[in-house]
């Protein structure tokens, strides 16, 4: 086993990348060391865990919270799970108090390696960025998500559900079974384009489809080399052909956004508006917008307001589309909510056809509970990870500097000491004196602390 783990590090050393090789061969022996006692899933030399990983995200999640339970639940167990990925380890913590200790951490914020591949479709924004220009970027921006600015979002979101609803009304009569979430992510993206670039996408009616298919390509991709520390090597990624087809698909996407923005400027600078700051609170004012109004203040050059775009169109539609379809499929699955749930829109909108406003969906009490019970079950952020930047104890043991470490929201969010009935979809968990009893970190679908997620409001 030695010696196939030191031709497998000579052979990152020639050819992987260096970030990756000095993580490696600093982290191993000494993680190896710490992390000893703690129970993880059967690893093999150099292949660690990886073979028991299942080929899609939505199953390989669900598989994790069942190591968890397996792992992490029981009784005396240390609240913490290892596994090998290959021969790079990684701890997943789910124990609430541990996870408060991560999330409220200010110098815990640096992303794991593996967002590497991620940056070099989106830059290194907001969601991939750290230290100075992360702390930096969250004071900028956080004003382009206060509630007064996303309340002029809501003719977008109005308009483009009910095309969402016209696409979807085709299929009520005819007693088929339609996969929803394809019609769900498409107007997430529809949305999420809006106001994101006040561009109009038309994912929903079929238009810029090459566009959508690269977007969903690149998800897909990016979930495949990092489930594949083989795909790591550069050689191996370039001849399984992915690393040509990232590349063409990366290009296209940001060729995109750039060309939006460039015409966005224009249209600003052909209303003058541009360089007007105090029009940056307008009604329906796109995210773009307020950079480009601002950007002679807040010192963004273009490839910076390029990769803060790319960031919130990729991590915003993915969320939403997440919450949105789970939300649809669980109420299908169980009849007697969603009757409860039909009975509540009725009283609060009757028979008519207004629009939904933040005061009429304050009155969907019952509705919230169901949408936050779905975000319990299924959080659109499955794992969030941190590369410790100085040794962490949490209980008995010292996770090293440099280590990898997750935190799984799925996981936590079935915690037996914590929910009354972990696996089930039950939105009482959601009652006023049912939150009460819950440790504050037993959910934190959008994350929490100071790297939660900036775009919460608006999912």
């Amino acid at each position: 086993a030695l010696v196939l783990l030191a031709i497998f590090i000579f052979i990152c050393t020639i050819f992987g990348p260096w970030r990756k090789i000095r993580y490696m061969s600093v982290m191993i022996w000494r993680t190896y060391i710490n992390l000893a006692k703690i129970p993880g899933p059967k690893a093999y030399p150099i292949i660690g865990s990886v073979w028991q990983f299942k080929l899609n995200s939505a199953d390989l999640s669900v598989q994790m919270a069942g190591f968890q339970q397996l792992y992490t639940f029981p009784e005396g167990s240390p609240g913490i799970m290892k596994w090998w990925l290959g021969i790079i380890p990684v701890a997943f913590v789910t124990r609430p108090e541990y996870c408060k200790q991560l999330l409220e951490s200010s110098t815990l914020i640096t992303k794991a390696t593996m967002y590497d591949k991620l940056s070099e479709w989106i830059g290194t924004g907001l969601l991939t960025s750290t230290n100075e220009k992360w702390f930096g970027r969250r004071k900028l921006l956080t004003p382009a998500f206060h509630f007064n600015v996303l309340k002029g979002y809501q003719d977008i979101f109005v308009k483009q559900a009910q095309v969402f609803i016209e696409q979807v009304d085709a299929y009520a009569d005819t007693g088929r079974e339609v996969d929803l979430f394809p019609y769900v992510k498409r107007c997430a993206l529809d949305i999420i384009c809006d106001t994101d670039m006040s561009t109009q996408l038309n994912a929903q009616t079929g238009n810029n489809s090459e566009y959508v298919q690269a977007v969903a390509r690149l998800s897909d991709m990016l979930f495949k080399y990092e489930r594949s520390p083989w795909l790591w090597l550069k050689p191996v990624w370039y001849a399984s052909g992915l690393g040509f087809e990232f590349d063409r698909l990366v290009k296209m996407t940001t060729d995109f956004t750039r060309r939006v923005i460039a015409e966005r400027r224009e249209t600003l600078t052909d209303e003058g508006r541009l360089g007007d700051s105090g029009d940056a609170a307008g009604k329906n004012m796109a995210f773009l917008d307020l950079m480009l109004l601002n950007q002679s203040d807040n010192g963004l050059s273009d490839e910076d307001i390029r990769e803060e775009v790319g960031t919130f169109m990729f991590e915003g539609h993915d969320t939403t589309s997440s919450g949105m379809g789970w939300t649809i499929w669980l109420l299908g699955q169980h009849p007697e909510y969603q009757a409860r749930v039909h009975e509540e829109l009725d009283d609060v909108f009757g028979d008519s056809d207004r629009e939904p406003t933040e005061a009429y969906l304050k009155k969907c009490v019952f509705l919230d509970q169901c949408i936050k019970e779905s975000l319990r079950l299924c959080p659109p952020m499955p794992l969030i990870a941190r590369r410790l930047t100085h040794d962490l104890v949490l209980g008995e043991f010292t996770l090293p500097k440099d280590l990898t470490v997750m935190l799984t929201p799925m996981g936590t969010h079935r915690d037996p000491k914590e929910w009354e009935r972990p696996a089930e979809f039950f939105p009482d968990h959601f009652l006023p004196e049912a939150v009460a009893k819950r440790h504050p970190f037993a959910y934190f679908p959008f994350s929490a602390g100071p790297r939660n997620c900036i775009g919460r409001p608006f999912s």
